[in-house]
């Protein structure tokens, strides 16, 4: 037998950076990768050569080329975590380049159907992980497809599916190659690519951690998402009209704004004030007639609120709603929109002299500051809203109260920072101080307002941003700051969120808002 001529058997196979003069191929091939998807312009790729040459590779087979992938650095804490592709990319041209950041985000693979199952994807990987090293960048984020996902979308939900998947009860073709690479889910992202059907729309955004990786400066940990509020401890005290009512309020909006705030924070049920000028006695009457002011109460926060350009947690309020009488704290925004959050736990004191009836719905919401939540006095007292509210993005809970002892006071002041600790988030609580000694039911007002923060170096050293005296009409003014908190719960002393033993206990509401995402991680 003569001696075989190996080279009939070779292929080789190339890995490089993408060149102008394969644009063609790439383009072709994508259109075979991605049926019924929007190609590449040429235009796209020829950006990212000029842009980033160093982040654009492919696999290249006797001359072929039969795989390719793109990516650029980013700063991701500058993103929003529910970015689009578009977002991320600069609608794919990569325009948002940052050579300074500290993320590689990976924006594109693709393996031609013929050569598929000869791991040209993990070379292309491969590639972006030794680029990532060489550069010294954090991690590779991506926003991975889930073309699986249409099979099953009529009977679970995205973080079902990603969950199923992860316990390898089900294969997809995209997640199980990126999770067998390293790759962790980080959140699902929802409209990320609006022409993907077979995903539904919906990606994994998922990162791989260089852990070779040395910072070379310390700008990460800056201060740079700085929240300003201003907490007003109210003084409850006799008034002749809803006037002289309004006229106090706006005073203390209006010091909000000399400082400069991005919040306001009313307490609990201040506006029972309104029941000093009011001749009935009889609290359950009283209750009644106070809901007649709702609207009043309404037009002037909304009013302040886009005049002095600062948003506005306004207290609680009691509202009449089919019969009903609910505890209600209204948010205020400054562009002039309104939300509203219902109190869920009703004390046995207001459900006896008021017949105060409990709301079934928590929500957080958002605005120019990040997302926050609203929980009411005795909402506080009970974690598993607070647990929900920031695993919906809450950054913020506020939490007007009104207590009429120091015991009362101190359950709502301990759980408040027991929630700021557990939770990772900042939490924000306003109370009501002075006597009403006309009004029926309005008993004695204990309280000392304040800012908490989680406990770990990042923060202040007791965790409290300020705190008002206790017991006098008066303000607290203090910074907190989103990307300082985001960074804390990603790499702090310990990692309550990240740390959760989900393989053991979880949380679920029986009502949620229908604009729940259903693709949050749990």
């Amino acid at each position: 037998m003569s001696e075989l001529d190996l080279s009939q058997f070779e292929k080789k196979v190339v890995l490089r950076n993408i060149t102008e003069a394969d644009i063609d191929q790439i383009l072709d091939m994508q259109k075979v990768c991605f049926p019924g998807m929007e190609p590449w312009k040429k235009s796209h790729l020829k950006s990212h050569i000029d842009i980033f040459p160093e982040g654009q590779f492919c696999v290249e087979v006797d001359g072929k080329i039969i795989g390719s992938c793109s990516s650029l650095i980013v700063n991701f804490d500058e993103y929003d975590d529910r970015h689009t592709w578009d977002d991320i990319t600069d609608e794919g041209y990569i325009t948002n380049h940052n050579p300074d950041g500290f993320n590689l985000y990976g924006i594109e693979v693709m393996v031609h159907p013929d050569y598929r199952g000869m791991k040209i994807g993990k070379r292309l990987y491969e590639a972006r992980r030794e680029l990532a090293a060489e550069m010294n960048l954090k991690s590779i984020i991506i926003g991975g497809r889930i073309p699986n996902y249409h099979k099953y979308k009529d009977e679970m939900t995205p973080r079902e599916y990603v969950e199923e998947v992860e316990s390898q009860n089900i294969y997809d073709p995209v997640l199980t190659f990126q999770m067998m690479n390293g790759f962790r889910v980080m959140r699902i992202n929802r409209d990320y690519l609006p022409d993907d059907k077979q995903s539904a729309t919906f990606a994994t955004l998922m990162e791989w951690n260089n852990i070779e990786y040395h910072a070379k400066t310390k700008r990460h940990f800056k201060t740079s998402y700085p929240v300003r509020i201003t907490v007003i401890q109210y003084m409850m005290k006799q008034i002749e009209s809803f006037e002289e009512f309004a006229r106090q309020v706006e005073y203390y909006v209006d010091v909000a704004y000399d400082f400069g705030s991005d919040f306001a924070v009313f307490p609990e049920i201040f506006t029972t004030q309104l029941m000093s000028f009011l001749e009935e006695k009889v609290p359950s009457k009283a209750v009644r007639k106070l809901s007649e002011f709702t609207e009043q109460y309404i037009e002037l926060f909304t009013s302040l609120a886009v005049r002095y350009n600062v948003n506005i947690v306004g207290g609680s309020h009691f509202v009449e709603e089919d019969e009903h009488i609910y505890n209600i704290a209204y948010l205020f925004r400054r562009d002039g929109t309104i939300e509203k959050q219902y109190k869920i736990h009703v004390t046995p004191n207001e459900r006896k002299w008021w017949g105060i009836q409990p709301g079934d719905t928590v929500k957080v919401f958002d605005t120019d500051c990040g997302r926050i939540a609203i929980q009411i006095c005795y909402d506080i007292e009970f974690p598993e809203l607070a647990r929900y509210a920031v695993d919906q993005g809450a950054n913020i809970i506020f939490v007007p109260f009104c207590t009429d002892d120091r015991q009362g006071y101190l359950r709502v002041r301990y759980c408040a920072q027991a929630r700021a600790v557990e939770n990772q988030v900042y939490t924000v609580i306003a109370g009501t101080v002075g006597n009403l000694t006309q009004v029926e039911n309005m008993d004695i007002q204990y309280a000392q307002s304040g800012i908490f923060t989680p406990s770990d170096f990042e923060f202040a050293r007791d965790g409290i941003v300020g705190e008002c005296p206790p017991n006098i009409e008066t303000v607290v003014v203090g910074d907190v700051d989103l990307e300082i908190l985001q960074r804390q719960r990603k790499t702090g002393t310990v990692r309550h969120l990240h740390d959760r033993r989900k393989d053991l206990f979880e949380l679920r509401f029986k009502n949620l808002e229908s604009e729940t995402p259903d693709d949050q991680i749990k």
